[in-house]
């Protein structure tokens, strides 16, 4: 149950990071699992393991980690479209 509650807890931070910096997610609902896993990954190495914690993931260091995750994510893509036209 806990790693259910984290695939939720994940999906929900990823898809906050695509709402804060006002682009989707690559993938959809498994873009948003991945980038909110990575990102609390990236948060936590970054600022690390401060305030309130949902399912083992530090909430506020997990939502910036994936929202420089989902920046840099969209800076990437906006590149690669820019190279093939």
């Amino acid at each position: 149950m806990n790693f259910i509650w984290a695939l939720i807890v994940g999906g929900v931070i990823g898809w906050l990071a695509g709402l804060i910096v006002g682009r989707d997610v690559p993938g959809g609902i498994f873009g948003n699992i991945i980038a909110g896993f990575v990102g609390a990954w990236l948060g936590t190495l970054i600022l690390g393991n401060w305030g309130p914690n949902v399912a083992n993931f530090a909430i506020v260091p997990a939502i910036i980690g994936s929202v420089v995750l989902v920046f840099l994510l969209s800076l990437i893509m906006r590149s690669f479209r820019k190279t093939d036209r």
